[in-house]
């Protein structure tokens, strides 16, 4: 029962919000209303976060030594000892297995990208992440990926902006925890190479532009009637995706926090509602206002 647990830890069940994005191409298709396109993005959650699992579990087996001498990550349960190499190195065997098997089920081409995902995150794992303005790149690929296949599961196209404002957004994540390890982790550049290359002043010039070409892409993407059912009221969401972007800024600059997204979404309020109330509103657009 202890492996069992540890293992589910390691697949870090936190993260698994990212996974989320699956549903983007269900809400902007229109497709709400479709039970069985909300089943779809449902499966193709659990199949990315089994995935997304496998990763991480190769992750800590390749870092099992540094995490070993880090004063938190010593009490994952690989480095701690609570889950043994060999079971989590068949616990990521099966999870590869199991989500590469059930995405090409559901549609070959989301196979297909179940596939570059887990190559590309294995390397990421193994050697792009020593690679400069490169490793943003690919976290944020990841999360266009997984966009991408929201769309093939429901058999709609996804659009252009949609996918832009996906990679902006990630980009912008990306970025604002390279800069919050680099500022707040003592000794960061030790536990992680890669921040030897990057200063905050760098960080901050690249967090700005990310910013500025979010807030366009977005403007542009809700006066795209192709891509959310032929409406584009949606510019009356602006003001909420501009105050989303400001309150994470500050968030990382004032109040140090940032150095994983998932903290920001559960802890500070404001922000969580605010993507609610976004939500909310967008849908309402999306599915009750005029076409046109």
């Amino acid at each position: 029962m202890s492996s069992i647990i540890g293992i589910i830890k390691s697949t870090r069940p936190h993260q698994w919000t990212k996974n989320a994005f699956v549903f983007a191409a269900v809400v902007f298709a229109p497709k709400l209303s479709d039970p069985q396109a909300i089943l779809q993005s449902i499966y193709a959650f659990i199949l990315f976060s089994l995935g997304a699992g496998a990763v991480y579990l190769i992750n800590d087996l390749r870092d099992i030594e540094k995490d070993r001498v880090h004063p938190k990550k010593k009490n994952r349960p690989i480095a701690s000892g609570q889950v043994s190499t060999g079971t989590a190195t068949i616990a990521a065997i099966v999870l590869i297995v199991v989500s590469l098997g059930g995405s090409a089920w559901m549609a070959p081409e989301f196979g297909g990208i179940m596939l570059f995902y887990l190559v590309l995150n294995i390397l990421y794992s193994f050697y792009l992440k020593h690679e400069v303005i490169l490793d943003v790149i690919i976290i944020a690929v990841g999360y266009v990926l997984r966009v991408e296949a929201g769309g093939i599961v429901i058999d709609v196209p996804v659009s252009n902006y949609l996918r832009l404002c996906t990679f902006l957004l990630a980009l912008l994540l990306a970025l604002g925890k390279r800069r919050h390890e680099l500022v707040l982790v003592e000794d960061a550049a030790n536990h992680r190479r890669i921040l030897k290359e990057y200063s905050p002043e760098l960080l901050d010039h690249m967090m700005g532009l990310t910013t500025a070409s979010i807030l366009v892409s977005y403007a542009l993407y809700t006066q795209d009637p192709s891509g959310i059912g032929g409406r584009n009221q949606l510019i009356w969401t602006v003001p909420f995706v501009i105050y989303g972007i400001f309150r994470y800024l500050y968030l990382i600059h004032k109040k140090e926090m940032g150095g994983d997204p998932a903290e920001i979404l559960f802890q500070d309020w404001r922000m969580s509602a605010n993507i609610v109330i976004w939500l909310l509103i967008a849908i309402g657009l999306i599915y009750f206002s005029p076409v046109g």
